[in-house]
C-alpha cells in the first residue's frame, strides 16, 4: 500500500466509528482490510469471565497488555421498569451468541462484556446479595458535578479494527442481517433502547493523529506522535494493574463476575501543555522524584512494566508536596490502589476519545468491590494536602487542574453464564 494510500485509510477510520452507522461501516469495508478470524463452534470454549481480557490480546515487549484500538460503549434502557421476562431474556442471550459465532474472542476479532447498574437490580425488589458492592453512582469529590449514568446495562464493544466493532454494533442494533459471514439470530434492541453511544480509541500515534482542531488540545498540536493517550505518556504498566484473579468477586451467586466503574473526563489540556515544562509534567503525572531523577524519558517507554512509583514515594507524598510544591498523580492513588503487601486493587482499561469534538477519557476501572474504585478516587483527590499552602484542591495536585468529570457510572459485569439478563439472586430464568 503506498503512502498516500495509507493515509486516507488512516484518515477513514479516524472519522468512522465516532460517526458510526452504515456509512462508515461500508467505508471502512471499502478499505480492503484482511478477513477477520470467526468465533467459536463450541461456545463452551469460551472464558466463563466476561471480563478475561489479557489473554486476548496484545502484549508489547515488557509484556504490558495493549487494549484494542477501537472501542465503543452502548448504554441501553429496558423499555419498562418491570423485570425482563424469560423472552427477553433469551433474546439477548441469541443477540450475543451471534457475536460469539461471528468474531474471534481476541483484539483481532471482538472482545465485548455485557454488565448491568444498581438500577437495574432494583427492578426485581430484592437486594443483590452482600458479595456484590454495587453502589449507586455519585459524585466522587467535593469539586465536581457528574452526570450520573443509571442506565440499565452497558454493552462494551473493543477490537482493533474498526470495522469489526462497528459491524458488531450494526448486528446488535438490527441493521444487519450478517456478522462476519453469521446470520443474526436477535438483536440487543429487540430487548433494549440504545440510550446513548459513546466511542473512544488508545494506542500510540492515534491521539496525535486527531488532536487536530479538538477542544481541550492546544492548536500547537503538541500530543506526541508516540503516545498512545492525550497527556502524552504511558499507561497501564503490568506490574501497577491488578490481575484478572484478583478482581474477580470469588464467592456468592456472581463468583466469577467483576465490578465496574466507569468515568468519562473532560480534559483541558492547554496549561499542561504551554505552562508546564516536561519535567513539571511528569511530576504530576508521576511524582516529583520522577522528574527530578529524571526517570522518564519521552512517553515513558523506558519504564518497561513498571510505573516507578515505590513504597517510598507512597509513603514521601506530604514531604514530597512540601519540598517541591507539587505532588503526582500516581503517587497519590497508590496509596489506596495497593494492600499492605502491595498488591494493586484495580484494572484500569482506560481510552481517549473525540466525543462531541473534544478530548476526553473514558475510564473503565475494574475490581472486586466497588468501594475499592471510590477509595482509590478518594486518594486521588488528595484533599487532605490541602493543608499545606502550595497544594490547592486542583493546582499541583496531579492532574485535576486538567480533567473534569463528565459522567459517573457502576456496573456488575457478571459472569458470562448470567449476562442475559439476571435476577439479583444470580439467576437467569429461562435460558437452557
Amino acid at each position: 500500500m503506498t503512502e498516500g494510500n495509507e493515509w486516507t485509510r488512516r484518515e477513514t477510520l479516524k472519522a468512522a466509528v465516532a460517526a458510526g452507522g452504515a456509512a462508515a461501516l461500508s467505508a471502512c469495508l471499502d478499505r480492503g482490510a484482511e478477513p477477520v478470524p470467526t468465533g467459536a463452534e463450541d461456545l463452551s470454549s469460551l472464558p466463563a469471565r466476561q471480563h478475561a481480557w489479557n489473554d486476548r490480546v496484545r502484549t508489547d515487549e515488557y509484556g504490558n497488555h495493549l487494549l484494542p484500538r477501537h472501542q465503543i460503549l452502548l448504554y441501553l434502557t429496558l423499555p419498562d421498569s418491570d423485570p425482563p421476562d424469560a423472552e427477553a431474556r433469551r433474546t439477548v442471550e441469541s443477540a450475543l451468541r451471534t457475536l460469539d459465532r461471528a468474531y474471534e474472542r481476541s483484539h483481532e476479532g471482538l472482545l465485548y462484556s455485557l454488565a448491568y447498574s444498581p438500577r437495574y437490580f432494583d427492578r426485581f425488589g430484592d437486594g443483590l446479595p452482600e458479595s456484590v458492592d454495587l453502589p449507586e453512582p455519585r459524585a466522587l469529590s467535593p469539586f465536581e458535578t457528574p452526570t450520573l449514568d443509571r442506565q440499565d446495562a452497558l454493552c462494551h464493544l473493543a477490537s482493533d479494527r474498526a470495522d469489526v466493532v462497528l459491524e458488531a454494533e450494526e448486528a446488535l442494533r438490527g441493521e444487519r442481517s450478517t456478522a462476519n459471514g453469521v446470520e443474526v439470530a436477535a438483536t440487543l434492541t429487540e430487548a433494549f433502547d440504545v440510550a446513548d453511544r459513546r466511542t473512544g480509541f488508545v494506542g500510540a500515534g492515534m491521539p496525535a493523529e486527531r488532536q487536530t482542531d479538538l477542544k481541550g488540545i492546544p492548536d500547537s498540536g503538541p500530543v506526541p506522535e508516540a503516545s498512545p493517550l492525550f497527556m502524552g505518556f504511558k499507561a497501564g504498566f503490568r506490574q501497577n494493574q491488578a490481575t484478572e484473579d484478583h478482581i474477580t468477586i470469588r464467592t456468592g451467586p456472581f463468583a466469577g463476575g467483576t465490578t465496574k466503574h466507569v468515568a468519562n473526563l473532560r480534559m483541558r489540556l492547554a496549561d499542561w501543555y504551554e505552562e508546564q515544562s516536561f519535567d513539571e509534567r511528569v511530576a504530576e503525572m508521576f511524582s516529583p522524584v520522577h522528574a527530578e531523577r529524571g526517570l522518564v524519558e519521552g512517553v515513558g517507554e523506558n519504564l518497561a512494566d513498571d510505573s516507578g512509583i515505590t513504597p517510598e514515594i507512597i509513603d514521601g507524598v506530604r514531604e514530597h508536596a512540601r519540598e517541591y510544591a507539587r505532588v503526582g498523580h500516581a503517587q497519590k492513588a497508590a496509596r489506596a490502589n495497593r494492600t499492605d503487601d502491595g498488591t494493586v486493587r484495580t484494572l484500569r482499561r482506560h481510552f481517549e476519545s473525540t466525543d462531541d469534538g473534544e478530548a476526553n477519557l473514558h475510564f473503565p476501572s475494574l475490581q472486586r468491590r466497588l468501594s475499592t474504585f471510590e477509595a482509590v478516587r478518594e486518594a486521588m483527590n488528595g484533599t487532605e494536602l490541602t493543608e499545606i499552602p502550595t497544594i490547592r484542591q486542583r493546582a499541583n495536585n496531579g492532574i485535576l487542574e486538567y480533567v473534569f468529570a463528565k459522567r459517573r457510572g457502576n456496573w456488575l459485569v457478571p459472569p458470562r453464564s448470567l449476562r442475559a439478563l439476571p435476577t439479583p439472586a444470580g439467576e437467569a430464568p429461562g435460558l437452557d
